[in-house]
């Protein structure tokens, strides 16, 4: 992966210019903003319509040397499948019924200190980073984004996991009023993932809050959602209101809806094809041209040693 230091890194690179299309707005907001950064301020909440920016974010040293995937195709093309199928349906309806405020997360299972919290004490402690990853969907498609998050794993150990917690189970918000795809038999509701709790430490894995230097806009997963960048993008749940320390493998939701299709590793291989299409290449949304699919999404250097010795064709 080549990773420039923020230092290197011309503006041009790191903003989309389609941030600053209500740039009357933004300036309008600074003062506030400026406020947040003195008091609280490390987190700014999503209590305003979208677009809101975020206080005190700093740049982290994990980006890729890759353009950005426009923001209107980040927020706009999307799988999040409790407000629809279609990529187009979140960003339809998601703003409409999804409320991000307020929002609490249990932490849970084999832990020292569970609880429930409101997601601004969950990650006021903690500063914000812009992380520019690549992402990578199942389907072959694939973008290159500026989260801001907060790395799991200190957030984790901040519950003291104990000796037997093997494994990170994630679940998303139950709620067919605000989130009608749940009406349907797609999946088991509410939407489940994992992780082995060596993945959730990895400093790769991160909660993100925003993008584009502003809080997640509701289709993205407001107001939090975690992303594994070496992982296809359904190990990425979205609207997290329950993180438990398990023992042993959680059942997640599409291994269970069709095993054959999706196991619970999903690491980025394109030696493994999907049962319907190859995994050799993807199309980065906005290009014409297709590209040869990373092993593990191009972050081999960093997460191979996870799975030394394991059979990448049997746990996929």
């Amino acid at each position: 992966m080549l990773i420039k230091r923020p230092d290197d890194i011309p503006a041009s690179e790191i903003t989309d210019p389609e941030l600053y299309r209500q740039r009357r707005r933004f300036l309008q907001q600074g003062v506030a903003v400026a406020g947040a950064a003195l008091t609280a301020g490390l987190w700014l909440p999503d209590s305003v319509e979208a677009g809101t920016r975020l206080a005190n974010v700093k740049k982290s040293v994990w980006r890729v040397d890759e353009p950005l995937t426009p923001y209107r195709h980040v927020t706009g093309y999307n799988n999040f499948y409790e407000f629809g199928t279609s990529k187009a349906a979140p960003a339809r309806y998601a703003p409409k019924t999804l409320k991000p405020r307020p929002w609490r997360v249990t932490i849970d299972g084999e832990c020292e200190k569970p609880g429930r919290m409101d997601i601004d004490d969950l990650i006021r402690p903690h500063a914000l980073e812009e992380r520019i990853y690549r992402f990578r969907c199942v389907e072959a498609w694939s973008m290159v984004i500026p989260w801001v998050g907060i790395p799991l794993g200190a957030i984790l150990r901040r519950f003291r996991p104990t000796s037997k917690a093997k494994y990170v189970r994630f679940e998303t918000l139950l709620d067919p009023e605000q989130m009608p795809g749940q009406r349907t038999r797609l999946l088991r509701w509410p939407y489940v993932e994992g992780l082995r709790i060596d993945e959730a430490m990895h400093p790769l894995t991160i909660l993100a809050v925003g993008l584009y230097g502003e809080v997640l806009p509701h289709q993205n997963g407001a107001p939090l959602r975690l992303v594994v960048p070496w992982k296809y993008g359904f190990k990425s749940i979205k609207s997290i209101v329950r993180i438990s320390f398990v023992e042993r493998m959680p059942r997640t939701s599409w291994n269970l809806a069709a095993p054959h299709e999706y196991g619970f590793y999903a690491n980025v291989n394109p030696h493994v094809a999907h049962p319907r299409w190859s995994q050799r290449k993807e199309r980065r949304i906005g290009e014409f041209r297709r590209r040869k699919t990373l092993m593990f999404n191009g972050y081999a250097d960093q997460v191979a040693g996870l799975y030394k010795g394991m059979d990448l064709r049997r746990y996929y």
